[in-house]
């Protein structure tokens, strides 16, 4: 009879491991985990997604440090993602930043071509696998002009990631818009908590003083994610079932 009971709690136990589902998150810096999180003022919105959802769902954070499409698919990056990639995950896509560096050949891609392309061979090759893909503008970086005015810096990809969302009918999330609002509601000044802006002396971490616009904090971070779970249950995804 216990060798019964062991092998039902056995056989149980690893359906509910088999049920778990998985988001895998590909982007940037932006999204990225960064080490010493206990003592790193640095954090990625990805970076803390976990706790948002239930113990359902695993976050595997793959975004990485400088990195575009172009670069992610090149260093095979992608296809390590296709190798575990199940019916029932996501693939939360989020590219921009880096893509736009016209400097730096090894990154840059043409919005309306190769990046656009990248995009749908993510969604592609995502639903192939029976996983949904969520397209997401990139953030906003903290760009106030002498007046005030919060001043765009992405140019046409964060309107590519919306094409292409319509187009394939991809469930789409406008952090750029979204965190336009947020960096606004902060105001000039109080938008630089969202970020890393430390004066000598001021960090442990940092030796000097740091002024960075486009990476975020761990209050930034949260309240990025923050949007996104707000965003999510708005959607008729089943993932939403999952959030906490």
């Amino acid at each position: 009879m216990r060798i019964k009971l062991f092998l039902f709690l056995l056989i149980a136990t690893s359906c509910l491991a088999q049920k778990k589902t998985t988001i895998y998150t590909i982007g940037d810096s932006t999204m990225a985990n960064k080490a010493n999180p206990k003592q790193n003022p640095e954090h990625g919105w990805a970076q803390v997604l976990q706790q948002f959802f239930d113990n359902t769902v695993v976050v595997d954070n793959r975004a990485q440090n400088g990195r575009s499409t172009r670069s992610f698919i090149n260093e095979k990056r992608w296809d390590s993602i296709l190798k575990t990639l199940k019916k029932g995950d996501y693939v939360f896509i989020q590219f921009g930043h880096n893509d736009q560096k016209e400097n730096k050949p090894s990154v840059y891609t043409n919005p309306r071509t190769a990046y656009r392309q990248n995009l749908i061979k993510f969604v592609t090759e995502a639903r192939v696998k029976g996983a949904t893909p969520v397209l997401f503008s990139s953030i906003v970086r903290r760009n106030f002009n002498a007046e005030g005015t919060l001043v765009d810096t992405h140019g046409l990809y964060p309107l590519e990631t919306r094409l292409v969302a319509t187009d394939y009918k991809v469930p789409f999330i406008d952090l750029q818009y979204l965190t336009e609002l947020l960096e606004e509601s902060y105001g000039v000044e109080g938008s630089k908590k969202l970020h890393l802006h430390f004066n000598a002396g001021e960090s442990t971490f940092f030796k000097t003083e740091k002024h960075d616009d486009t990476h975020l904090s761990l209050l930034g971070a949260t309240e990025i994610a923050k949007l996104v779970v707000a965003e999510l249950k708005k959607t008729d995804l089943d993932l939403k079932k999952r959030i906490k």
